[in-house]
């Protein structure tokens, strides 16, 4: 889920110090927007300056011939390499679709292999549209999805390989892509060849060179898939809907006391739909949630509850008291809702348009349709295990009726949320939090 800072909690005597540091935090965040700026634009400078028979020197190792991703890298010394400062070079942004289900989350950053961040950037390597090292790129994500999410619509920006031909410090020509006689490198086709089968980019576009995939964003949508069985869909939508508006979403997240203090977001539309697909009389529905930002884990804790509500186990006003973080400051103990259903739908900015290349989009679909009949295959090997099932005919009265009795002992043995343990509030965390920075600073 996507994670940023916010404001601290109002209240008490350090009102104005909190004031204080939320305004020097405010200037902080655009001071670095500021010079994020003036770095990209430098970049685009020294990027213009190449010869023509540089660039067709360079112009040949990208390429949308079905070799492309088998040519051999050039060497560090090598001499037919090209210095990175001669090479044209673009701010792009890119969509991106990906099955996350084998994936250790999106980020890189973890350390846990594989993730979808390090197959785009071997990606990137091996097609050569990556100039430098991933630091020289300015890149920006737009959100760190959990281990076992997918998406549709995630949206990174970098600097890419152009063919560009624009005056040193004409960010408007990049944007416009002036490009001279010859398109655009194929973004999409190109990556393509060189990504694995769960992951796909779906659209690039030029971006102004302040443009930042994560604070740029402006909306972002995902949905969580679900079968209906025996589920109240009229309570949980009512009980989604008290999600709308802006709320302190600390009782409904995994708290990051170091990173994030202040758990207030914006939710700006949610709604609980059925879907096409149904699968011997069962409904697949699903939940869609719309808002600016979101915390960590923010929808599976929003989900995990809303089907105790829908099982009948909990009271659609139970939202209303987590909601209040006076009245419940400390979160109740509760399982996530599982992460293989939830998928970042969108990610929505302005004067970002996104395109693909007729040939790129009808590889796309091709691709996208034989993914969809082989999981479908691999789903008809499970219903014909299914079927192959002892039939419940042959299963004994005493069996059955035993089955029953553990099922009703399960029901009982909800515990309302209110009355569970609870995990430390956040003042609790953060009181804890201030002695080992202090220790740190220390050593």
């Amino acid at each position: 889920m996507t994670i940023s800072d916010g404001k601290s909690d109002p209240g008490g005597d350090d009102r104005d110090s909190e004031i204080a540091k939320e305004t020097e935090l405010v200037f902080l965040r655009n001071r670095v927007k500021e010079l994020e700026v003036e770095n990209a634009k430098l970049l685009s400078q020294v990027s213009s300056c190449q010869c023509q028979q540089m660039e067709v020197k360079h112009d040949r190792s990208v390429s949308d011939s079905s070799s492309l991703v088998r040519r051999r890298r050039v060497r560090k010394g090598d001499k037919n390499s090209i210095p990175s400062h001669l090479i044209s070079k673009r701010y792009v942004a890119l969509k991106i679709m990906y099955f996350g289900k084998r994936f250790y989350g999106f980020s890189a950053e973890a350390q846990m292999e594989p993730s979808i961040e390090s197959e785009v950037f071997k990606a990137l390597e091996r097609t050569r549209l990556l100039v430098g090292d991933k630091k020289d790129s300015c890149y920006s994500r737009c959100g760190r999805t959990d281990k076992g999410v997918s998406s549709t619509g995630q949206v990174i920006a970098l600097f890419l390989r152009s063919r560009l031909k624009s005056p040193p410090g004409d960010s408007k020509a990049q944007v416009n892509g002036k490009t001279g006689e010859r398109p655009e490198y194929d973004y999409v086709r190109v990556l393509n060849r060189a990504l694995p089968d769960d992951i796909r980019v779906i659209g690039w576009s030029p971006a102004p060179v302040d443009f930042h995939a994560r604070f740029s964003c402006y909306a972002r949508e995902y949905k969580y898939f679900f079968w209906r069985q025996n589920l109240n869909l009229s309570a949980m939508d009512i009980a989604g809907k008290k999600f709308i508006g802006e709320h302190d979403f600390r009782n409904f997240c995994k708290m990051d006391v170091a990173n994030v203090h202040c758990y207030t977001r914006r939710v700006t539309f949610f709604e609980v739909s059925p879907c096409q697909n149904s699968h011997e009389g069962d409904q697949l529905c699903t939940f869609t949630m719309r808002g600016s930002a979101f915390l960590w884990h923010q929808i599976r804790c929003m989900v995990a509850v809303l089907f105790m509500i829908g099982q009948g186990v909990e009271s659609v006003d139970v939202i209303d008291t987590l909601l209040d973080t006076k009245k419940t400051p400390r979160k109740p103990q509760y399982l996530l809702a599982s992460e293989i259903p939830l998928v970042l739908r969108t990610c929505e900015f302005e004067n970002v348009d996104f395109k693909c290349s007729p040939g790129a989009a009808e590889s796309l679909r091709s691709h996208f349709k034989n993914e969809s009949l082989t999981y479908q295959l691999e789903s008809v090997i499970y219903q014909e295990a299914l079927r192959n099932c002892l039939p419940l005919s042959n299963v004994s009265t005493e069996e059955s009726s035993c089955s029953d009795i553990e099922k009703k002992k399960k029901r009982a043995e909800h515990v309302p949320l209110l009355s569970r343990p609870t995990e430390p509030s956040y003042e609790e965390r953060a009181a804890k939090l201030k002695p080992r920075k202090q220790e740190t600073c220390h050593v």
